[in-house]
C-alpha cells in the first residue's frame, strides 16, 4: 500500500510539472502576442516580474490567484491559460470574449488577435477594423519581417520609409515591416482588413 502511495505521489508530481511547463509557455506566448515586456505584464497584473519570469521558465508552480491575475491582464479566460496542449482538439473554437484585442494609440484602430497563439513568435494574424482617420503606428519588427494587409471594406494607406501606397477593398499591400511603419484608414467609411505578419521571412533587399 505504501509503495502504491509513493507511485501515486510521483504520478501527481509529474503531472503537475507537465502542467506547469505548459502554463509557462502559454503565458510567454500571450505576453509576446501583446508585445509586452516582463515589467509591463507585471505592472498590469500585479504579479512580480521575478515570479512571471520563473513561471515562464517552469521554475515555480503558481497559485490559482496568480494565474487568474495573469489571465485578466492578458485578456483571456483562465480555462484557456490552464488548458493542456495535449488535450486540445484538432478543431478549436475561440469565442469573441476569448479573443485578445489591441487598440491603436488614438483608439480608432482595433486589432483582434485571431492567429494561433503557438505561432506568435514567427507568424501573427489579426482582424483589423478602423474608424475613418484611424492611425496605427508600429515600431520596427525584427529584420526580414513582412506584413500583408488585405482590405475587405473601405480604404487603407501604408507609409514606410517615405513611401506611401493605398489599397481598396479586394486589394492587398505587402511590405517589409522591419522599420517603423504607419497604417491609416482613409476615406469616409469604416475600414476592415486582415493583417498577417511573418516575423521570420527571408530578408528582402
Amino acid at each position: 500500500m505504501a509503495v502504491e502511495g509513493r507511485e501515486r505521489v510521483r504520478e501527481l508530481e509529474a503531472g503537475a510539472q507537465v502542467l506547469s511547463g505548459q502554463l509557462g509557455k502559454t503565458i510567454q506566448r500571450l505576453r509576446k502576442a501583446y508585445n509586452l515586456s516582463l515589467s509591463e505584464l507585471a505592472e498590469q497584473s500585479g504579479v512580480a516580474k521575478s515570479i512571471i519570469s520563473q513561471i515562464e521558465r517552469n521554475e515555480t508552480n503558481p497559485t490559482l490567484a496568480t494565474i487568474w491575475r495573469l489571465s485578466q491582464a492578458l485578456d483571456v479566460s483562465i480555462e484557456r491559460v490552464l488548458a493542456s496542449a495535449d488535450d486540445e482538439p484538432f478543431i478549436e473554437k475561440s469565442s469573441r470574449g476569448d479573443t485578445p484585442v489591441l487598440l491603436s494609440d488614438d483608439g480608432r484602430v482595433r486589432l483582434a488577435i485571431t492567429g494561433w497563439i503557438k505561432t506568435v513568435e514567427w507568424l501573427q494574424w489579426y482582424d483589423v477594423s478602423a474608424e475613418p482617420g484611424g492611425i496605427l503606428e508600429s515600431e520596427a519588427h525584427q529584420r526580414g519581417s513582412v506584413e500583408c494587409l488585405s482590405v475587405r471594406t473601405g480604404s487603407f494607406e501604408v507609409e514606410i520609409g517615405g513611401a506611401v501606397q493605398r489599397a481598396r477593398a479586394g486589394e492587398t499591400l505587402r511590405y517589409r515591416c522591419d522599420r517603423p511603419h504607419i497604417v491609416r484608414c482613409v476615406g469616409p467609411d469604416l475600414g476592415e482588413a486582415s493583417m498577417v505578419v511573418i516575423l521570420k521571412a527571408a530578408v528582402m533587399e
